[in-house]
């Protein structure tokens, strides 16, 4: 069996206070972009050698450390420890999505294996069920089991649907090989609540977005990346109506009335991709 996790971007991203626990509260909207991975599992081996329960193989895109800490393999476990009868899996993941971009795809990928398992294994698991064992994984991987806009607060774990439709606009995202530690991003913000909350500008038309949707990262990582802003502010120069960037970076996305023409030349030896929303 084979699926497909998208991509995610955020309009809007404040940072609104610090917790006890040390993370940080977030107003945010998530919405999925037609950026995928393929995802394939396969039953493993009876004579395959290895003492793990699922294994996994990665294409494309390297990803560094040991991939029994992949969120892959760790979505399989978590599920084992109370579906003992899954079988063992072998599991190839094709990488498309870039990593460390603020894209969500190692979140993505972790919560549709969780759908994957729970079709081919028939768990019989509701979509509150699915979205409980994803949030135990990663803030933002719940958000992957319906994949549908949101409102997102807290950590990014409390969600609320949103009415909001792109369809129409076009995307064009460019992603400098620059990655943007967590730690780093977070380093020069000071939280504080905006003036009026993502999840109403974003209800106002896409041309407003501009003077008011604002991502608070880009506060701390402009200065310690310029070139990621440099992206930000060649997107308007070639029609964005809307631009920022998305999660904490260091992939920018541009909403544009039309298809944005010639990205790669504009963005040479940088990931870029364009479609229609």
């Amino acid at each position: 069996m084979t699926v497909y996790p998208v991509a995610k971007i955020n309009l809007g991203l404040n940072v609104v206070e610090r917790r006890a626990d040390g993370y940080h509260n977030l107003q945010t909207v998530f919405y999925p972009i037609p950026i995928k991975d393929s995802l394939e599992v396969q039953t493993a081996s009876d004579g395959a050698a290895t003492d793990h329960d699922c294994t996994l193989e990665v294409s494309n895109i390297r990803i560094d450390g040991d991939t029994q800490s992949n969120l892959v393999v760790r979505a399989y476990n978590l599920l084992k420890k109370d579906f003992p009868e899954m079988p063992r899996l072998h599991a190839r993941l094709q990488k498309n999505i870039p990593t460390q971009a603020g894209m969500g795809g190692g979140s993505s990928d972790c919560a549709y294996m969780i759908r994957l398992l729970n079709d081919s294994c028939n768990l019989k698991m509701d979509e509150t069920t699915m979205e409980r064992y994803a949030a135990s994984l990663g803030a933002d991987c719940a958000f992957f089991i319906k994949g549908r806009p949101c409102y997102a607060e807290g950590i990014g774990d409390k969600m609320t649907p949103l009415q909001l439709d792109l369809g129409g606009w076009h995307i064009g995202v460019v992603k400098p090989d620059i990655p943007v530690p967590t730690k780093e991003a977070f380093a020069m913000i000071t939280p504080h609540y905006p003036e009026k909350s993502p999840r109403d500008i974003v209800m106002q038309p896409v041309s407003t977005w501009a003077a008011e949707l604002k991502n608070d990262f880009e506060d701390s990582v402009f200065p310690l990346h310029p070139e990621i802003r440099a992206v930000k502010e060649q997107l308007y120069q070639i029609g964005a109506t809307y631009a920022a960037m998305s999660g904490s970076g260091s992939a920018v996305f541009g909403l544009f009335t039309e298809q944005p023409a010639m990205l790669e030349k504009n963005f040479p030896g940088m990931f870029t991709f364009a479609s229609k929303l």
